[in-house]
């Protein structure tokens, strides 16, 4: 699922790491789910969405794989 977490992540000039202590999640879960190699849970979709001020649709865009 492709995200603008990194996007918005540097908006608000936080850092992966800072992120990561707000959400209560490593580092590495941050950097893997900027990089599209992991999905996040609902909760921790909340926890960005919540941290980034945004909305948890303008963080993560869905995309059909047969297109």
């Amino acid at each position: 699922m492709k995200n603008k977490i990194k996007e918005y992540r540097e908006r608000k000039n936080l850092s992966q790491g800072k992120v990561a202590e707000l959400c209560n999640v490593s580092r590495q879960t941050i950097n893997a789910i900027e990089n599209d190699k992991y999905d996040p849970s609902l909760q921790l979709a909340f926890d960005l969405a919540k941290v980034l001020d945004a909305k948890v649709d303008e963080l993560f865009l869905g995309e059909r794989k047969d297109e």
